[in-house]
C-alpha cells in the first residue's frame, strides 16, 4: 500500500498542467488503508488513484491504437518504440511490447492492479464518516464505472480475461491466485452487469459545474456511453460467433467464443446507442458548431470550419461540447503535439520534431469536395484524374486559396478535398492556421503553410527528427499551443477524446443498420442517414443519398439504398471522422477485417531526397511494410503470467 500510494505522487503530478486539481497527488503521509480511508478528503485521493489507472491513450507506447493500424507512423530513427514495433507485428510473450496485462511500469500499469485498486476502493468507503451519502453513491458509481472500463479494455486486448469481481491478494495481475480465463460472453456480461447498476443508481452529475476542483471525473453520460461502445463490440464480428476460434478451448474444454452468430444483439446495441444518445444531448454534450469555436480574428466559413472540426477533437475539456470522456491524467501535450507540429520559418526550435507522420494511404482516405470516396467520385474519375492522383502536380489557385499556398505546387490529391481533409493534415504548401505568433492574420488566406522539401525549414531539424510521409497531425494540436517567438514553443494540454459524441453518432448508425433484417440487397433504415447527415452536415457537406445521386459514379448512385452498402459507408465514415484518434485499431479489428487489410506497403512522399524539385519530392515512397495475422487479433499473455498461473491458457498463434 505504502509503495503504492509513493509511485502514484509522481505520475499524478501531470494532471496539474490542466489545473484538475481534483485528480490530485496522493499524500505521502498515507501508510495503511485504515488511513486511505480515515476521511473524505483521504478517499478523494484514493478515487483519484483509481482514475489513474485508466489506460493512457495520449501516447504510441502507451495506447496500442495510437500507431496500431498505422495510421500515423515514425521516421525509421524511432521504429524500435513499442508503438511502432506493436504496429509491425513484432510483439511477443515473453517481453510485450505494450503490456496491460502484467506490466508494473510506471507508464503501462497492469490493469488489474487497477481493478484491485477499485476492488478495495468499493470495500472500504463504507468506512468512510464524514461523506454524505450522495457523495458516497457517486464515487462508488465513478469506480464501477472505471472497474467496467478497465476489465472492457482488456477484452478488446487480450480477448478472454480473468475477471475479478472481488478483493484478492495484492499482486500486479493474474499471478499468485489461481484463477482461469472465462467465456468471452461471461466477460462482457460482467462488464454490462457492473454498467447496469451504475446506470440503476443513477449517482453521477450531469454535468461538472465546479471546473476547478472536478474537472475528469464522470459525468451521468460516460456509463450510458461505453455501455453503448461495449455492446456495440459485443455484437462485432471479432466476437459473435467466430469460429476462428472454434479450436481456442477453456479448462474445461469449451470454446472461449460462442460459434453461432447472435444478431438480435445489434437490435440491443441499437437501443443503448439511442438512449446514450438522449442522454448526451439533455446534458448539453452535442456537436461542437462554428459558434462554439472562440474565434479572435475575422476569418473566411472555410478557415472557420477548419478550426471548429480541429477543436472538435483537440479543444480543452471545459469548452468541448463534443467530450463524453478524455483522460486528463494523461492528457495530450507536449508528449504529443510537438511531434504533430512542422516548422514554419527558417531557424525556429527544434521543439517541433515532426516526428508522427500521415501515410499516403490515410491521405487517400478523406472524401473528395462532394462529400464522396475518391473512387465513387465522377470528377475524379473524368480524364484519369483518380488514377494519376499521386503522379500529378498542380498550382494552388484561387479557389483554394485559403487550403493552398496560391501559385505554389503541390500534389492533385491535396486538391479538391472536403474540409476535414484540410483539418486533419498539414501538409506541403498547404494552409495551416494559428500555432504561430505570427499566424492569424487578417485576410486568412494569408496564413503561413510547411515548406518541406529539400533544405526548406520545414523538411529536417536533425538528422533524426523529421516527418516520414510529408503528413503532419494538424487535428492533434490544440489551436492554442503555439510559438510565442522564434525560439518558444507552449502547450496547451487537451484530454485525448476516449469517447466523443461523433464516435456515438456513428456507433448509432452502424448498429442500426446491421440490425436491419436481411441480407447485404436488403434496403437500408432510413434512419441510419439522420446519424450520418448529422456527421456530414457539421463537416460542410451535402446530404449523404443526394451526394451519390449528383457526384457518383453510374453504378455507386445507388450505393446508400442497400444494407451492404450502407456498411462499408458507415465503415468509411467512421475512419474519415475518426481518423487519427485511436478508434481506427479497434474498429478493424472488431470488423474482423484487420488480418485483409493490415498487410501492406505504407507509403509517404519522398521527403529525403536531397533534390529541390516538386518532381522529386511528390513520388510516392515505401516507408515500412506492414504485417497483421489472425494472432495479432489479441495480445500475448505475458509468458512470465503463465509460468506463474499454469491454469493461463495462451493466445492462439503466440
Amino acid at each position: 500500500m505504502k509503495s503504492m500510494i509513493k509511485n502514484t505522487v509522481c505520475i499524478l503530478f501531470a494532471t496539474f498542467v490542466i489545473s484538475c486539481n481534483y485528480l490530485d497527488v496522493v499524500p505521502d503521509n498515507i501508510p495503511t488503508l485504515d488511513d486511505a480511508f480515515a476521511n473524505r478528503y483521504t478517499a478523494e485521493q484514493y478515487l483519484a488513484t483509481c482514475y489513474w489507472g485508466l489506460p493512457k491513450a495520449a501516447g504510441w507506447d502507451q495506447n496500442p491504437a495510437f500507431l496500431g493500424s498505422m495510421e500515423m507512423i515514425m521516421n525509421s530513427n524511432f521504429r524500435t518504440s513499442g508503438g511502432m514495433r506493436h504496429a509491425l507485428g513484432e510483439d511477443n510473450p515473453t517481453s510485450p511490447v505494450i503490456n496491460y496485462w502484467g506490466s508494473t511500469a510506471t507508464t503501462i500499469r497492469s490493469l488489474y492492479a487497477g481493478i484491485r485498486e477499485c476492488n478495495t476502493f468499493l470495500d472500504n468507503i463504507e468506512r468512510v464518516q464524514d461523506l454524505k451519502s450522495d457523495e458516497r453513491d457517486r464515487m462508488i458509481a465513478e469506480v464501477k464505472t472505471i472497474k467496467a472500463w478497465m476489465h472492457f479494455y482488456l477484452i478488446t486486448y487480450y480477448g478472454p480475461i480473468c475477471p475479478l469481481k472481488e478483493s484478492t491478494p495484492i499482486n500486479t495481475s493474474t499471478t499468485g491466485i489461481r484463477v482461469y480465463r472465462e467465456k468471452i460472453d461471461d466477460c462482457f456480461n460482467y462488464v454490462l452487469e457492473l454498467l447496469n447498476e451504475v446506470i440503476a443508481i443513477d449517482a453521477l452529475p450531469d454535468r461538472i459545474t465546479n471546473r476547478t476542483t472536478e474537472l475528469g471525473r464522470f459525468t451521468q453520460a460516460v456509463p450510458y456511453a461505453l455501455k453503448a461502445r461495449v455492446l456495440t463490440y459485443w455484437a462485432s464480428d471479432l466476437f459473435n460467433g467466430n469460429t476462428d476460434y472454434n479450436s481456442f478451448k477453456n479448462h474445461l474444454g469449451e470454446p472461449f467464443f460462442n460459434q453461432v452468430k447472435d444478431v438480435s444483439r445489434w437490435t440491443i446495441a441499437a437501443e443503448a446507442c439511442k438512449e446514450a444518445i438522449e442522454v448526451c444531448k439533455a446534458n448539453d454534450i452535442r456537436l461542437y458548431q462554428p459558434s462554439d469555436y472562440m474565434q479572435t480574428k475575422p476569418m473566411s466559413d472555410t478557415t472557420l470550419l477548419i478550426n471548429t472540426l480541429r477543436s472538435a477533437v483537440s479543444d480543452q475539456q471545459n469548452t468541448n461540447v463534443e467530450l463524453i470522456y478524455g483522460n486528463t491524467s494523461y492528457p495530450s501535450g507536449s508528449n504529443v503535439q510537438r511531434h504533430c507540429l512542422p516548422r514554419f520559418e527558417a531557424g525556429s526550435a527544434a521543439n517541433a520534431t515532426s516526428r508522427l507522420a500521415v501515410p499516403l494511404h490515410i491521405v487517400d482516405l478523406f472524401y473528395s469536395s462532394n462529400g464522396l470516396p475518391l473512387e465513387d467520385d465522377q470528377s475524379w474519375s473524368e480524364n484519369d484524374k483518380y488514377n494519376n492522383r499521386f503522379q500529378t502536380l498542380r498550382v494552388g489557385d484561387e479557389s483554394h486559396r485559403y487550403v493552398i499556398q496560391l501559385g505554389e505546387i503541390t500534389s492533385q490529391i491535396n486538391f479538391d478535398r472536403e474540409l476535414r481533409f484540410y483539418a486533419a493534415l498539414g501538409f506541403d504548401r498547404g494552409k495551416w492556421y494559428g500555432n504561430h505568433y505570427n499566424n492569424e492574420p487578417n485576410n486568412d488566406a494569408e496564413a503561413m503553410f510547411p515548406m518541406a522539401r529539400y533544405s526548406e525549414f520545414s523538411n529536417r531539424v536533425a538528422n533524426n527528427e523529421y516527418n516520414a510521409t510529408g503528413y503532419w497531425a494538424k487535428k492533434l494540436v490544440n489551436l492554442n499551443t503555439r510559438w510565442r517567438d522564434a525560439n518558444e514553443l507552449t502547450y496547451l494540454s487537451f484530454p485525448y477524446p476516449d469517447m466523443r459524441f461523433a464516435d456515438l453518432l456513428l456507433l448509432a448508425a452502424e448498429t442500426i443498420n446491421e440490425a436491419t433484417p436481411g441480407e447485404d440487397n436488403a434496403p437500408a433504415n432510413p434512419e441510419v442517414y439522420t446519424y450520418i447527415n448529422m456527421i456530414r452536415e457539421r463537416a460542410g457537406l451535402e446530404g449523404l443519398v443526394e451526394s451519390y445521386q449528383k457526384y457518383a459514379v453510374a453504378d455507386k448512385k445507388n450505393k446508400p439504398a442497400t444494407k451492404g452498402g450502407m456498411r462499408e459507408i458507415i465503415r468509411r465514415e467512421r475512419k474519415v471522422e475518426l481518423s487519427l484518434e485511436g478508434q481506427d485499431y479497434w474498429d478493424r479489428k472488431r470488423w474482423r477485417t484487420a488480418h485483409l487489410e493490415l498487410n501492406r506497403n505504407i507509403e509517404g512522399w519522398n521527403v529525403t531526397a536531397e533534390d529541390t524539385s516538386p518532381s522529386a519530392y511528390y513520388m510516392p515512397t515505401t516507408i515500412y511494410t506492414q504485417r497483421f495475422t489472425l494472432r495479432d487479433y489479441f495480445a500475448p499473455i505475458p509468458e512470465s503470467d503463465l509460468v506463474n498461473n499454469p491454469q493461463l491458457v495462451q493466445n492462439p498463434g503466440w
